[in-house]
């Protein structure tokens, strides 16, 4: 049997993050499952119930705060995961800066304005010439509606309290692909070459041009590529 794989979306993204990819990660039947990540407010917890569900041995890839979750599993079950890769995410940990402009979409999702949130997330998503592309922008905004507010909410405030995840990139193992797009303003190509820096030998660095943080979506032949060659 293949290799089974933990895919982890990003804030308010479902499965359909990795559409484009799923068909030739499947093949040979290998089991995919979709981590759940709405429905607790630290990334503890978060990692704990995707552990209970996940096969004894899996890889993990994860995009975004995707990422952020996967380090937290790498933290807590090292030996389970055989191979990683991370997505347009980044090591370091929360601070004020960074929080602050989220207390600030969570305030508008509590006052009903959810819609103005994912509308103004758009802008900061996808490299600009693929502002205009209504499919995707549509696919954007259904998974965030797929989501919810209250799962937004719970996302952010996970995000929020995210550790140094720096500190133990050294101990990282495994094959990891740690993958960029080279116009992504939310995790710039700067944070994927500190991670791959930090695990070292190990790691495979790629960043993507004419790509924004959204990489499954914006190249998703490069993407697919690049996950099937790290799948080996």
């Amino acid at each position: 049997m293949q290799e089974p794989l933990v895919l982890i979306p990003g804030l308010s993204c479902d499965a359909s993050l990795y559409a484009p990819q799923w068909p030739a990660l499947a093949t040979g039947g290998r089991p995919i499952l979709v981590a759940e990540h709405a429905q607790d407010e630290t990334l503890d917890a978060i990692a704990r119930r995707l552990l209970a569900v996940a096969p004894p041995r899996f890889a993990l890839c994860g995009l975004s705060m995707g990422g952020y979750i996967a380090f937290e599993v790498m933290r807590q079950a090292p030996g389970r995961v055989t191979r990683l890769a991370l997505l347009d995410t980044s090591a370091k940990p929360a601070t004020p800066e960074t929080n602050t402009p989220r207390e600030q979409m969570i305030a508008l999702a509590q006052k009903g304005a959810f819609d103005n949130v994912t509308t103004l997330l758009w802008q900061r998503l996808v490299a600009p010439v693929h502002l205009v592309d209504e499919p995707m922008r549509l696919l954007v905004r259904r998974m965030a509606d797929e989501i919810g507010a209250e799962g937004f909410i719970r996302q952010q405030r996970a995000i929020m309290t995210r550790p140094d995840s720096r500190l133990g990139l050294a101990a990282i193992g495994v094959p990891t692909l740690a993958l960029v797009g080279e116009e992504d303003l939310i995790t710039p190509p700067a944070e994927a070459q500190e991670i791959a820096a930090g695990i070292g030998a190990n790691a495979k660095l790629v960043v993507v041009p004419g790509c924004g943080h959204l990489s499954t979506l914006e190249a998703p032949d490069v993407v697919t590529g690049e996950l099937l060659a790290w799948l080996g």
